[in-house]
């Protein structure tokens, strides 16, 4: 079974979250996507996804990605390392694929503290995939925590479909699940929440086969009810405050109503269980149905 590394793994043992730094020193590549992200080099000699302020979406998707990946550490869900990348203006300057096109218009990327997610694998030790067949997905090793990720998503109204990378090391056949862009949790640069049954929910029915009841939802679930606000504020307090304009009052805004929205958690999946979708085909009889708050 192949080992998950230890920058996917939980923060659950971390009590204190300290926000860590690094310095962009070489672009390797363009990323695909809206943000128009850039996989970068860094001063620790590791390789991150690096979202700049001036992304065609919102200057609020870094501070999205900071804080819903914090908190999906806290509970126990595989997601990269987040860390704040410091990309030079020099560096801008000498690399002219470092730009964000808007409309047929080139801009340079902004320097400054950008959010970097850790690459899952270095790609001369392994390689990462962002689809898997379902026969493969099957018996992807960490499959289960797609029912984390969904309570994660539905708590924080991710408003696009749930995103993942697949990664497996050379001449291994095993893949583990790491999930990737947490940009439009909190709907993205709004900070509210129009929850929609398939808001937030992995493309792909088979990450939900083996959800049975209430019971494949845990860990994560009791953990999400129970966190504290002091938690949720903690982790808020990691976002460099230009990722979000300085406004304080809207984040301390965003953090109260994230923490009423513990009780809604189990609605949202109810509505989703029941849509259209039906994604839990082997939900069993639900002994205490009256537990789901109505």
């Amino acid at each position: 079974m192949e080992t998950i590394p230890s920058f996917l793994l939980d923060a659950a043992a971390d009590k204190n979250l300290v926000r860590a730094t690094a310095v962009a020193i070489q672009q390797v590549r363009r990323m695909r996507g809206e943000s128009q992200s850039h996989l970068m080099r860094c001063s620790d000699q590791n390789l991150y996804v690096v979202k700049f302020r001036n992304n065609p979406r919102h200057q609020r998707v870094l501070a999205n990605e900071m804080f819903a990946g914090l908190l999906a550490r806290i509970v126990g869900l595989p997601v990269p390392e987040a860390m704040v990348v410091e990309v030079d203006e020099r560096l801008i300057h000498l690399t002219p694929e470092l730009n964000i096109n808007l409309g047929g218009s080139t801009t340079p990327c902004e320097a400054g503290l950008q959010f970097g997610s850790r690459y899952a694998v270095n790609p001369g030790e392994g390689q990462v995939f962002d689809y898997l067949p379902a026969a493969i997905l099957r018996g992807v090793v960490n499959l289960p925590t797609f029912a984390g990720i969904l309570v994660l998503d539905k708590w924080t109204c991710n408003s696009d479909r749930r995103q993942a990378a697949f990664w497996c090391m050379m001449r291994r056949r095993s893949y583990v699940a790491a999930f990737i862009d947490q940009s439009q949790c909190f709907n993205g640069g709004e900070w509210n929440f129009p929850d929609t049954p398939l808001g937030g929910v992995y493309s792909q029915n088979e990450v939900y086969e083996n959800v049975l009841g209430w019971d494949s939802f845990e860990p994560w679930l009791s953990r999400i009810e129970d966190i504290g606000q002091n938690a949720i504020s903690g982790a808020a307090e990691e976002i460099p405050s230009e990722w979000y304009g300085g406004d304080s009052c809207a984040l301390g805004a965003l953090v109260r109503r994230l923490s009423a929205r513990r009780t809604m958690i189990r609605p949202l999946l109810t509505a989703f269980r029941l849509s259209s979708r039906r994604p839990f085909p082997n939900w069993g009889e639900v002994d205490s149905e009256s537990s789901v708050v109505a």
